[in-house]
């Protein structure tokens, strides 16, 4: 006996369907001794269908359900002979069920039609049904003797154009009986699939067929979480005008928010499912019982349904592509998938191996003792005993993951010690003593708020489901704060960030499952007022605050630059949810920066840097969206270039600098000039306009040639002219913090020369000092100072002051020290001028210490969203005194 002979024979012995098919067709045996090798593919199916004679639906029949035996055969071969994965068996039976409703479907549309006619678009076109593939199906992970689980739609209403012609809602539903029952109905050849059409909407009251108009109706009107969950999978598997569907099915599964509820919908649709299994006695059921196929699934579907409609790559529908994904984004850990993936694996090939035995559809372990040792021997076990240990490892672990994704959260605050002083249950005296004693300073204001709260409009409409999650979180949120500094404040800050989102349910069911969360919001609101107002400003970040580890990483600028890019070519075509996107991912990054301030584990300078990266990248990305709007463009890539100043181009950013930035471009075609005009303008648009999501950036172009009045961008050869003919000294002091941040590398470079050839230019140092005194003073003038508190940046000593002296220092002699040129900051430059001799190095290092303080207290008072960067001046004294000193070194006095 040959190799290829004996697997056939083993394969035999454990599939009793495949050994009544080989006994009963001895092709099928001669084909697999010499075809085995092979796997079979959709091509190789619609060849052995279009081979088929067909006339008749009974001879369609009879092709389609020899197609399945000769399928079958060989798939259960390969795989019990261990030479097919488990993804080739479920590609293998997705292929078979898609070329054999598309070869039924297009014999029977045929027949049907010539009979009444052809139902047509508006166009003229032949409208398609459009069969919808759901579960397994629809996830191309298919069993080997599974159902199927169908949807028919098709676009609109109207009329077929024969002599007996029919509406197409009735030409259509005749269409989908006719072939539910040519793949499904029982022959003596078999069948090709069970047909299941339930999942339609209203299930067996429904139409069997629906057009898109009606369908969607159903949805906004009576779409139900259930639904959402099963439309995950749902993929066409044929018609035409598939966008226009996809549009409809897209927003009613994936919410453009963060959808929280799903674990709550999960949750009650699992324990659905868990109490049909115990009654029926199921708990040996491998797909429903504990630790089954299906709550691997749900895990999966659950961060589908809640990130799916945010991240576009989550959207995919076969469940071993959706669990790396969870890992990669750190929404589960490695070793949690990992186990769930091996657990799938090993319970997908267990069920095709229960269904090989008699081709039923059963996922529940065998009871009689020679189907146990079938099983056992099938898997690769050496007894039953052995084989139920493993299987039992794989449940146990899969239970103990879902029990920690669906693990449910307290469902009422009821029983916190707290929840009586939140309900009103306590006497005032009796709830400020409470207050008091948790550490709150002004407990008669506190219990006072909380008062207002529960009696307020906003709190007493509130739907009931989100009322009982505030009343949830309110008890444990009044203890969180009393731990935190300036618990009143921080309480005040937390609640009006409830009240804000308290109408978006999935907002408060976030803070419901995670608690944990909870505790971070608060301590972030007690550390920044600003950052509570930023983070009510976009409550959509509280998801950021749930994975600490992903919170607290250095930003991977590749991979963010790569996310950004994914994530505008899934939106490609729709700008509108592209600006939304970039916003929300500058917020969700700035964020990050954000709590690793307050943590107080990035200081002050790489925050800058990174949120000057992070600027950087946004305009790289914005650049070729902007330019692919400019009508009748003349190249693929524009010759064009973002130059930052000021704060970007220093790499200074703080969380709410605006952008200064001139546009450049080294273009000779005659369009070139109105080209880039356009596409700055539609740059400019697209970081300051306002979108639902907020907006990007502010943006400042007065630094351009000749400033507001000037052209919006400028060639390089016209910027040439103007920095050597025409510009002020103070636009040359701009110069020295100006940087190529985004575009055309090669005008970036040109930029470079133009701009160290200008510093580097020969000055009269005497009329240099003039003309910066003169415009300091006019600084100085612009901004009074009658508080009697020091302004640190435009009071003498402070932050503009340390700019001027650098900014001198580069003009004055940058000619003899190329070096000086150099855009690494007002430190470093303060640094290699103490080096070259041009200060003393004393008083550099203090300079630069007073620098570092005054931009770090500055800092700080923003994020306590104070309007001015005014402090006590006997607090920055020393500093300000050196400062001043240098000046007077360099100016004399001011």
């Amino acid at each position: 006996m040959t190799n290829t002979q004996q697997t056939i024979a083993t394969a035999s012995q454990h599939s009793r369907y495949l050994a009544r098919l080989l006994a009963a067709h001895a092709d099928l045996a001669h084909a697999l001794t010499t075809q085995l090798q092979q796997p079979w593919d959709a091509v190789a199916m619609q060849t052995q269908l279009d081979a088929a004679p067909v006339s008749d639906e009974a001879s369609l029949k009879t092709a389609l359900r020899k197609l399945r035996q000769a399928v079958m055969a060989r798939l259960i071969v390969r795989d019990l002979g261990a030479l097919a994965d488990l993804r080739e068996v479920t590609a293998t039976c997705t292929a078979l069920a898609e070329v054999s409703l598309r070869f039924a479907l297009s014999h029977l549309t045929t027949w049907l039609a010539d009979k009444h006619g052809q139902p047509l678009n508006p166009d003229g076109t032949t409208m398609q049904l459009v069969v919808v593939g759901m579960g397994k199906l629809g996830g191309n992970e298919l069993n080997a003797s599974s159902d199927i689980d169908l949807v028919y739609l098709y676009p609109d209403e109207g009329q077929t154009t024969g002599d007996k012609p029919l509406s197409h809602h009735e030409f259509f539903v005749l269409l989908g009986k006719k072939l539910s029952l040519v793949i499904s109905d029982m022959t003596a050849d078999g069948f090709v699939f069970r047909v299941d059409t339930r999942l339609r909407p209203w299930g067996e009251s429904g139409p069997l067929a629906m057009s898109y108009p009606a369908f969607e109706d159903y949805l906004v009107a009576h779409g139900r979480e259930w639904e959402r969950y099963a439309w995950i999978k749902g993929r066409a598997l044929t018609g035409t005008r598939l966008d226009e569907l996809n549009a409809i099915v897209r927003p009613f599964v994936f919410r453009k928010y963060l959808d929280f509820n799903a674990f709550a919908a999960m949750r009650e649709l699992h324990a659905q499912i868990r109490r049909e299994v115990i009654r029926r006695d199921r708990v040996d059921n491998i797909k429903l019982g504990p630790g089954g196929i299906r709550e691997i699934e749900f895990i999966a579907q659950v961060f589908q349904l809640i990130r799916g409609g945010r991240v576009p790559a989550l959207q995919t529908r076969a469940t071993l592509d959706v669990l790396p994904m969870l890992a990669a984004r750190g929404l589960l850990p490695d070793d949690a998938v990992a186990a769930l993936s091996s657990a799938y694996v090993f319970l997908r090939n267990l069920e095709h191996r229960l269904q090989y035995l008699d081709d039923a559809q059963t996922q529940t372990l065998p009871n009689q003792a020679d189907d146990q040792a079938h099983i056992a021997s099938s898997m690769g076990f050496s007894d039953y005993a052995g084989f139920l240990a493993a299987l039992n490892q794989h449940r146990n672990h899969v239970s103990r993951h879902f029990d920690q994704v669906f693990a449910a959260p307290q469902s009422e605050g009821g029983d916190h010690p707290l929840a009586g002083l939140w309900q009103g249950a306590l006497l005032d005296n009796d709830a400020q003593a409470l207050l008091a004693g948790l550490g709150y300073n002004d407990a008669a204001a506190v219990n006072q708020r909380l008062q207002q709260i529960r009696s307020s409009h906003r709190y007493t409409t509130l739907p009931a489901s989100n009322r009982a999650r505030f009343d949830t979180l309110m008890p444990g949120l009044i203890e969180v704060a009393a731990s935190c500094k300036q618990p009143d404040l921080t309480l005040a800050r937390v609640l009006d960030l409830l009240e804000t989102v308290a109408r978006r349910a999935s907002y408060l069911a976030l803070l419901v499952e995670y608690p944990a969360s909870l505790q971070r919001v608060a301590r972030l609101c007690s550390a920044s007022p600003w950052a509570a107002q930023y983070l009510a400003q976009n409550p959509m970040l509280l998801d950021e605050l749930l994975d600490t580890r992903l919170l607290y990483a250095a930003p991977d600028w590749p991979a963010l630059r790569f996310e950004l890019a994914a994530q505008m070519q899934a939106l490609d075509g729709d700008t509108e949810r592209q600006m939304d996107a970039m916003r929300q991912f500058r917020q969700r990054v700035t964020f990050h920066l954000l709590a690793q301030d307050l943590a107080g584990v990035l200081p002050l300078e790489t925050l800058s840097d990174h949120l000057s990266d992070l600027a950087g990248l946004i305009l790289d990305a914005t650049l070729p969206l902007a330019w692919a709007g400019v009508r009748k463009r003349h190249l693929d890539v524009p010759r064009f270039a973002i130059i930052g100043y000021g704060k970007l181009g220093g790499r200074e950013l703080g969380y709410a600098s605006d952008l200064d930035m001139v546009f450049l471009y080294d273009d000779d075609a005659p369009d070139a000039a109105e080209h880039y005009a356009r596409l700055a303008q539609r740059i400019n648009t697209w970081l300051g306009s306002t979108t639902s999501a907020g907006v990007l950036y502010e943006t400042d172009l007065r630094l351009r040639p000749d400033g507001a009045s000037g052209l919006l961008v400028s060639s390089v050869a016209a910027f040439t002219d103007y920095q050597q003919q025409h510009a002020w000294t103070w636009e040359h002091q701009a110069l020295t913090r100006a940087r190529f941040v985004a575009g055309d590398a090669d005008v970036g470079a040109a930029f470079e020369r133009i701009r160290c050839d200008i510093l580097t230019q020969p000055r009269e140092v005497a009329k240099l000092r003039e003309e910066i005194l003169a415009m300091r003073q006019k600084m100085h003038d612009g901004h009074p100072n009658p508080s009697g508190l020091f302004d640190l940046k435009h009071d003498a000593g402070g932050i503009v002051d340390v700019e001027f002296m650098v900014q001198f220092l580069v003009l004055a002699h940058a000619a003899q020290h190329r070096e000086l040129t150099r855009n690494s900051g007002n430190l470093a430059l303060l640094k290699t001028a103490a080096e070259l001799g041009l200060i003393p190095a004393g008083a550099a290092e203090a300079v630069r210490d007073a620098y570092r303080e005054f931009r770090r207290l500055q800092h700080a008072l923003r994020l306590q969203s104070a309007q001015t960067a005014r402090v006590e001046a006997a607090q920055i004294a020393p500093h300000a005194d050196a400062a001043r000193q240098l000046w007077n070194t360099l100016f004399g006095s001011l």
